[in-house]
């Protein structure tokens, strides 16, 4: 059920859940509060001001309404559940920052379009150049050529304001390594809930990949799909073998790392329990990685490439 936790396998320690909760407020009643322009309005007021709290009549003031009265219900009809008010005036609470910066990201009242256009990098299926699009508050990467996916995730339309399309890219890179980085340590970017993790192989085809991983979140469904190979892009000696060879990987878009969006460098060696292989060839080494079922490292092996990785990546290339 939404808003529940599972049972308690780790000792008889309580866990709390929604329905504990005494001063919660209805979804229904706690949206009508805020479908007001006034008190979208003070909201939006409190967030412009340089100092909190503020004061009613400062406040009133910046919001350009007279009638005390009428401002003082619009007011009151926030307080406690999206502004505290104190001795000092007033000011938010997370819910009242949260309704702001949803504003400000523009997911409820912004629907851009944009692309598709050309990006760095190319397919790792193929090698040809790649194309982004954004739509739906949704960017995605795709080949010009054989059409093959590499990453299609949810970016809110604030994220293009004042950015070049360069600027854009380097954002979803960001963001898209953030929402994996959540999701694999069992935390939903969403809404915060418990995240699981799974492989999944021989899956319906998606993203062109037969081995897969899957988040979901188990109270809001949120999920994530990827190579498995992204789940190593903060992984330190990955990040350091690249150091190594003068690549920042901290930086480098995941979209041009084929052991990100493909499966062509992943092994199986092992289903039950699951052990999977991820080989990184870089100049003259290989890094092979090799994870659990829950994307935790086993074993990891540095070693020179031979001819057979050489040939390999010739063919990739």
């Amino acid at each position: 059920m939404s808003g529940t936790t599972g049972p308690n396998t780790a000792g008889d320690r309580e866990e709390s859940t929604i329905q504990d909760c005494d001063d919660c407020v209805a979804p229904a009643e706690a949206f009508s509060v805020i479908a007001n322009e006034t008190r979208l309005s003070i909201l939006e007021a409190l967030w412009r001001a340089p100092e909190r709290p503020v004061s009613f009549s400062e406040l009133r003031r910046e919001v350009e309404m007279r009638d005390s009265a009428q401002f003082n219900y619009h007011l009151k009809q926030l307080t406690d559940q999206f502004v505290v008010g104190t001795d000092d005036g007033y000011d938010f609470r997370q819910a009242g920052k949260k309704v702001v910066r949803a504003i400000l990201a523009g997911s409820f009242n912004e629907h851009p379009e944009l692309g598709p256009f050309e990006i760095d990098g190319s397919c790792a299926n193929c090698g040809a150049s790649l194309q982004a699009a954004y739509d739906d508050d949704v960017l995605a990467i795709d080949c010009t050529d054989c059409g093959k996916n590499h990453g299609c995730y949810p970016f809110p339309p604030g994220g293009l304001n004042d950015r070049t399309r360069e600027e854009i890219m380097e954002a979803f890179n960001q963001r898209v390594r953030h929402l994996h980085c959540l999701a694999a340590d069992g935390v939903c970017p969403e809404c915060n809930g418990r995240m699981s993790t799974t492989v999944t192989r021989d899956a319906e085809d998606f993203l062109g990949l037969e081995v897969r991983v899957d988040h979901e979140c188990q109270q809001c469904r949120h999920s994530l799909y990827s190579a498995v190979g992204l789940s190593l892009l903060d992984q330190s000696d990955v990040v350091t073998f690249h150091r190594d060879h003068g690549v920042d990987l901290c930086t480098k878009p995941y979209w041009d790392l084929a052991w990100c969006v493909s499966d062509e460098y992943t092994t199986i060696v092992s289903e039950e329990p699951w052990e999977i292989r991820v080989e990184i060839p870089l100049d003259d080494e290989v890094l092979s990685v090799t994870l659990d079922g829950d994307l935790d490292v086993l074993d990891m092996e540095r070693r020179c490439r031979s001819a057979a990785d050489e040939g390999a990546q010739a063919v990739s290339d």
